[in-house]
């Protein structure tokens, strides 16, 4: 009966709501329909529950609904309940009390996927691969990666007893490790990859993101030589607004607009300006971005490019424009509504998706390139709604292999690493790193051990083009050259390691520095062969061309 009074006093929570001032400004129908829709919702409830055959998880069934009529608006809308708030603030601020690292499943089996850099599991020895048997004594047989992960997290300074296998060895090891406070610098990397050439690299946008980065900024600049910085944002899908505008203000002058936030209802509606004097007005500035580059990144590229400040390289940004407010629920939890969108400078919006507009089965589609409008940066280049940032230079990403997708889905490269650190305990530095056809050939016959199977998409592709000659009576016709191209298209392991061992190498490479050195490792090494860190280098030693980028094309003056 409790549960029943829990849930008709959400139902009453929302419509006080609804009779607060947000639902007076409804028109008298839909302030009728509202009304009734919560009575029969209501009503339907409390049936349900008294009714139904089995017994039921009142949680559950709220939740679901609840989330249910959020994932008709977009997929941004969330309810979080009060059991996963930690991990919600983890998402805003980077951090959380625990261990500091990465688990996954395996064979049923918990390991430790990645310690973080300097974080307590990694001071404590912990190495991907490690085996999780058991946490203050709890056996972890049978387990999943969120039980274990509720038992790793608490209170910073309190202590936990780990019990861990590790490959190759015959005994279990204990440690006791103490909780931390524990903070992913969202700066994965900055430096020179040439003498007057700044780098920095962000994964994300958390609490204090900006102050980290000025510290990067101001190490970078400290001997007034640097003429160019390199800001990455690849791969960072956003976080907090206000961290991404302060960035922007080291680079703009103050009182310039940065962005504005435009939706129904008028209280969500605002201007941001820079609020201060820039550190560096005239850098020459690239941002790097790419396809999982969205929200605050694509605001700081937006915005960058828009005001002609900076030239942007390689792809075109995810395309989220919509903007999230948290609002306290009941019982701690939090509803995180999308409740306007962002536009940048010239007033458009980087928005890719119209979740208004659905088909018939309910998909929400891309805005075309016919509906979307023409819009001018400071200096009057053309620049265009509704499909995210398009660079001022694409670089074209390399295609992806069907075998490497099956390595890294079956975890060949990462599996082999750990093994193969039995007998190496020590690599030379992600810039000196140089993959041997030894290593490569170890790897081949790790591979060919766990007779690892794959299947083509020419392949598949090539089934499906015989069953539909079959069906229209071609396939005797045809059936010497489907046969050759069979043999060609069916996969051969042998061959494919050869025809893709460039590839393969580079992804086998950075999975090898990423277990000696962090995901900071990794990244160095990863930029020794940068198509667009190339470019960007090139265009800040070209001042020439730099400066012609950012004005705009005879034809469009």
């Amino acid at each position: 009966m409790m549960k029943l009074i829990r849930v008709t006093s959400v139902v009453i929570f929302l419509m006080i709501v609804f009779h607060s001032h947000s639902f007076a400004q409804l028109t008298e129908r839909q302030r009728a329909d509202v009304v009734k829709n919560l009575d029969v919702f209501n009503e339907f409830f409390k049936r349900t529950l008294m009714n139904y055959v089995d017994s039921l998880d009142t949680q559950k069934l709220m939740t679901g609904a609840i989330n249910h009529v959020l994932n008709q608006l977009d997929p941004y809308s969330e309810y979080i309940p009060s059991q996963e708030m930690s991990e919600f603030q983890f998402m805003t601020t980077g951090e959380y009390g625990g261990i500091g690292a990465v688990i996954s499943m395996q064979e049923d089996t918990i390991i430790i996927r990645e310690p973080y850099e300097g974080m307590p599991a990694a001071s404590a020895g912990l190495l991907p691969g490690d085996r999780i048997l058991s946490i203050d004594g709890e056996s972890m047989e049978g387990k999943n990666t969120k039980d274990a992960s509720e038992k790793l997290k608490g209170q910073p300074n309190t202590t936990l007893k780990l019990t861990y296998q590790r490959v190759g060895e015959k005994n279990p090891k204990e440690v006791t490790i103490e909780r931390k406070r524990v903070h992913i610098n969202p700066i994965t990397y900055y430096g020179k990859p040439e003498n007057q050439i700044g780098y920095i690299s962000m994964s994300s946008f958390t609490v204090e993101s900006a102050q980290s980065f000025k510290n990067a900024l101001i190490e970078l600049t400290s001997d007034d030589r640097l003429q160019g910085l390199i800001i990455d944002v690849r791969d960072n899908g956003g976080g907090v607004l206000e961290e991404c505008l302060e960035i922007l203000n080291f680079f703009l002058p103050e009182g310039e607009i940065l962005l504005s936030i435009k939706g129904k209802n008028k209280q969500y509606e605002k201007n941001f300006r820079a609020t201060q004097a820039p550190l560096q007005p005239e850098l020459p500035l690239v941002v790097l971005v790419n396809g999982s580059s969205a929200s605050a990144s694509e605001i700081l590229a937006g915005t960058i490019q828009d005001l002609d400040r900076g030239v942007i390289i390689g792809n075109r940004t995810f395309g989220k424009g919509l903007v999230q407010s948290s609002q306290p629920m009941p019982y701690g939890g939090q509803l995180k509504l999308t409740t306007s969108k962002y536009y940048i400078p010239s007033e458009r919006s980087i928005q890719r998706i119209n979740y208004s507009h659905r088909d018939g089965e309910g998909r929400a589609d891309e805005i075309p390139d016919s509906l979307t409008s023409v819009y001018h940066t400071k200096n009057g280049r053309q620049v265009r709604d509704g499909g995210g940032i398009l660079p001022d230079f694409v670089i074209e990403p390399e295609t992806i292999p069907t075998i490497i997708y099956y390595l890294e889905m079956k975890s060949m490269f990462f599996d082999f690493v750990v093994q193969w650190r039995k007998d190496h305990p020590n690599v030379v530095s992600p810039s000196e790193f140089v993959m041997t056809d030894e290593i490569y050939s170890a790897f081949k016959d790790f591979v060919r051990s766990k007779e690892f199977t794959y299947d083509r998409l020419s392949e598949q592709r090539l089934e499906a083009l015989k069953k539909s000659m079959e069906l229209e009576g071609y396939s005797d016709m045809a059936s010497s050259e489907l046969e050759a191209l069979e043999k060609k298209v069916k996969p051969d392991l042998d061959r494919d390691f050869e025809f893709h061992k460039d590839l393969i190498t580079e992804y086998l490479s950075m999975h090898i520095m990423r277990q000696y050195y962090h995901v900071k490792g990794q990244l160095i090494y990863s930029l020794k062969n940068d198509k667009a860190l190339s470019k960007a280098i090139e265009l800040l030693n070209n001042e020439t061309l730099y400066r012609e980028t950012l004005q705009p094309a005879v034809e469009e003056k």
